[in-house]
């Protein structure tokens, strides 16, 4: 009897998806944290006031990873027979768009700065009875807030990679983006400090460049996913190995003459067709193609929602592994 699609990961995964959704609360605790203490901070320094909206911003990613997850734990239904795996993907397009619009905002920020001249004051200030340069105050809280975007980071980029989960790599990106904000606003106050007007907005213009581009390639990988392009790797615009694995199943069928696989992206799983050729003569029973189905099915976890397609030839836009095809 055929296997009824699940909206549920396997355990492997439900497990890395349950630490994924801790690690969010946390960064949505520690963040905040962090806003306050720049908002605080941030004086007159464009690059200190740009890392607090930067800062906002960093919330995005985990309020739509968590969203999203809520969501896709839904199974179908009439009204939705694919499920609800769609809503990883738009929590994706999300993180992405913030990702790119900060690139965006700091890079304006940072050019118009040079443009005008701009030389923000940083005064002095009282604390504890003492008196002094509250550019000491800046650069202890930007040193200090860089620190957890770089752990947390590099913990959710790894278990984006176990879970091909393209909300948890944006927000990596962001956190990246996070803490180069917060080393250049160091430098850009430490340069006002040497009499350096021109370094904080410098640094956050350098900056804000390679936080451009990751917003960017976030947001065409977002939208591509969305307009069903084919399924790809994190990061990669390959065809994922799925569609290789599903294909060599198919083809080490003994009435299996030719095979092609489309194969899209729903969030952390794919729905993948398979068409398949029969060789000639072949008296196809529904045993044969449930039997190909659950093969396919345990190729790989993120095989969840797959189907199997005889055809009389492969359609337009795909093709057969010609040189491994029995035709």
């Amino acid at each position: 009897m055929r296997r009824a699609v699940s909206s549920v990961l396997p355990p492997e995964q439900s497990a890395i998806l349950a630490k994924a959704v801790r690690l969010e609360w946390i960064t949505l605790v520690v963040m905040t944290v962090i806003i306050a203490a720049v908002g605080m901070a941030a004086g007159q320094s464009q690059a200190m006031r740009t890392a607090f909206v930067e800062d906002s911003l960093a919330l995005l990613p985990p309020i739509a990873f968590l969203i999203g997850v809520a969501r896709a734990r839904k199974g179908r239904s009439p009204e939705h027979p694919y499920g609800h795996h769609r809503a990883i993907a738009a929590g994706h397009l999300v993180s992405a768009v913030a990702l790119l619009v900060f690139g965006l905002m700091l890079l304006y920020n940072g050019l118009s700065g040079l443009a005008k001249g701009e030389r923000p004051p940083i005064g002095a200030i009282s604390l504890f009875g003492q008196t002094f340069w509250s550019g000491w105050l800046m650069i202890g809280v930007m040193t200090l807030s860089a620190i957890p975007p770089v752990i947390l980071g590099r913990m959710k980029l790894k278990l984006a990679e176990q879970l091909h989960d393209k909300v948890l790599a944006a927000d990596a990106d962001m956190l990246k983006a996070d803490w180069q904000t917060g080393l250049a606003t160091v430098v850009g106050v430490t340069g006002i400090g040497f009499g350096l007007w021109w370094a904080d907005s410098a640094a956050a213009a350098l900056v804000s460049m390679s936080i451009v581009k990751d917003g960017f390639t976030n947001v065409r990988g977002a939208v591509g996913a969305l307009l069903d392009r084919r399924a790809a790797p994190l990061e990669s615009d390959e065809p994922d190995p799925l569609i290789e694995k599903l294909r060599d199943e198919a083809l080490r069928t003994p009435w299996v003459a030719e095979a092609a696989v489309r194969s899209r992206d729903m969030g952390h799983v794919f729905h993948s067709e398979v068409f398949v050729v029969p060789v000639e003569g072949a008296r196809l029973r529904i045993e044969d193609l449930e039997e190909l189905h659950d093969r396919c099915r345990d190729a790989d976890w993120k095989a969840v929602d797959t189907v199997i397609v005889p055809v009389d030839g492969i359609p337009e836009g795909l093709s057969a592994l010609d040189p491994r095809s029995r035709g």
